[in-house]
C-alpha cells in the first residue's frame, strides 16, 4: 500500500463545514486553513458561497451542496440552486440524488436530473452524492452506470448526514464499475490519517472531511 505525504493528502481534501449552525467566523477559519494548507476546495453551505468568493476570490476553490442533505426536492429547485451557486462563485457542485427514485426503480428520473444539473454546470465540476448507507450493492452498481452516462465528474459516497459515511468496500466497488473519466469522492466518517490513506489507495480522488487539518497539522478543524 502506498503512503502519501501530508501535502499530497491535502491536495485531495474538500475541506468541509456544512453544519446548519456554522457561523461566518467558523467558515472564514475553514477558508483560511484551506488557503494555508492548499486543499482541493472548501465545501460550504450555499448561503456562504457569495461572501466567501467576495473575500477570497480565486485564492481557493469553492464547492457547495445542492438538494442537501436529503435529495428529494424538485429537480427545478436543484437546478435553480445550482445556477445561483455558480453565479455567486462556486466552481464545484455536490448534488444529492433523489434516493426515493432509486428505491422506486425510477432510474430514468435519476439520470435526467443529473444531466440537467450537469448541463447547468457546463465545465464546472459536478459530484453526485448517492448516499450509500441507504442502498443495496445492486443500487450502487446501477448508479455507477447512471452517473457515468449522465456525464458527471465524480460519484460521491455520502452527505455525512445519513446513517453511515464512506466505506472502503464502496470505494472499491465504485472503482470496478464507474466509467472512464469519472472520479470518486469518499465523504463522511473519515477521522484518521490512516482512513485518508486507505481511501486514496482504494481509488478515491477526493476526500470530504472537516478533520484533515486537525489530523495532519495538529489543530484547527472540528470533525462534523
Amino acid at each position: 500500500m502506498k503512503d502519501f505525504s501530508d501535502q499530497e493528502i491535502f491536495a485531495r481534501i474538500d475541506h468541509t463545514l456544512l453544519q446548519a449552525a456554522a457561523s461566518w467566523e467558523e467558515i472564514k477559519n475553514l477558508c483560511d486553513e484551506a488557503v494555508r494548507f492548499k486543499t482541493a476546495s472548501v465545501c460550504i453551505p450555499p448561503a456562504y458561497v457569495k461572501p466567501v468568493f467576495e473575500q477570497y476570490g480565486n485564492a481557493l476553490v469553492i464547492c457547495t451542496v445542492i438538494g442537501f442533505p436529503l435529495g428529494y426536492t424538485f429537480t427545478s429547485v436543484k437546478a435553480h440552486e445550482t445556477s445561483c451557486a455558480l453565479h455567486d462563485g462556486a466552481s464545484e457542485i455536490d448534488m444529492v440524488i433523489n434516493i426515493g427514485d432509486v428505491k422506486n426503480g425510477k432510474f430514468g428520473n435519476v439520470i435526467e436530473e443529473i444531466k440537467t444539473i450537469k448541463k447547468i454546470c457546463t465545465e464546472k465540476i459536478l459530484k453526485v452524492i448517492i448516499e450509500t448507507c441507504y442502498l443495496t450493492e445492486d443500487d450502487k452498481i446501477r448508479l455507477c452506470g447512471i452517473v457515468t452516462e449522465a456525464g458527471a465528474d465524480f460519484i460521491k459516497t455520502s452527505t455525512g448526514f445519513g446513517t453511515a459515511g464512506a466505506a472502503l468496500a464502496d470505494i472499491k466497488l465504485f472503482a470496478q464499475h464507474i466509467g472512464a473519466g469519472v472520479k470518486i469522492k469518499a465523504s463522511g466518517g473519515i477521522k484518521t490519517r490512516a482512513d485518508m490513506v486507505n481511501f486514496i489507495n482504494a481509488g478515491a480522488d477526493r476526500l470530504g472531511t472537516s478533520s484533515a487539518v486537525k489530523l495532519l497539522a495538529g489543530g484547527g478543524a472540528t470533525v462534523c
